[in-house]
């Protein structure tokens, strides 16, 4: 299988467990006061869901969608849980500070994200990824390495962008059907955070 056809096949499955693993939760998860950051994750063998989850920064302000994910992860009885260096960790959004070091904590070492720091900042008003970074890392623009000793990251975008022009219509179209449903999800959280206590809302 070439290079491209993996990746179109990754892909492919990524798409489906943010349209219909992730953004369910999701969809709850902003009824209940919260963020709309979710995360999962795969086996890299088959690509198959071990689990998905959704921000629950209403119970635990840590509780962002990428370390509840491993939470409920680490609550899977050790016999039936895969080791991470066999999983895919799959994320909404540019992991922050935080949840890049749970991911590298957990020993992964890869991650996807959808959303890029950018995306989190201008189209959902939730900026607080990239002042975090500046402020406390003085990373200019959340520039982080990307690729390291530990992991790589990739944006999803980008990796479509990668594909035979010909086979990036169909992700295309999907992305901006995922996009528009997370606008309409910001705006019912943004309508709805007055009256929660999460400290960086």
């Amino acid at each position: 299988m070439s290079d491209a056809t993996a990746n179109q096949k990754l892909l492919g499955k990524l798409f489906s467990v943010l349209e219909d693993d992730i953004l369910p939760k999701t969809r709850a998860g902003v009824k209940g006061g919260n963020k709309l950051f979710g995360a999962a994750i795969l086996r890299k063998s088959d690509h198959s869901l071990v689990i998905a989850e959704t921000n629950n920064e209403t119970e635990n302000p840590l509780w962002h969608g990428e370390v509840h994910c491993l939470k409920r992860f680490y609550e899977i009885p050790a016999d039936q849980r895969p080791a991470t260096s066999e999983l895919i960790f799959l994320s909404t959004h540019e992991p922050c500070s935080m949840c890049l070091s749970a991911i590298t904590w957990a020993g992964f070492d890869n991650f996807y994200y959808f959303f890029s720091y950018e995306d989190s900042r201008d189209a959902f008003a939730i900026p607080h990824d990239l002042k975090i970074m500046g402020e406390v890392f003085t990373l200019k623009d959340g520039e982080y390495n990307k690729s390291n000793a530990f992991w790589d990251s990739h944006s999803m975008m980008a990796m479509v962008g990668e594909l035979p022009e010909g086979n990036q219509s169909a992700f295309r179209e999907r992305a901006r059907a995922i996009s528009d449903e997370y606008d309409r999800l910001s705006d019912l959280y943004q309508d709805g955070k007055s009256g929660n206590d999460i400290p960086l809302n």
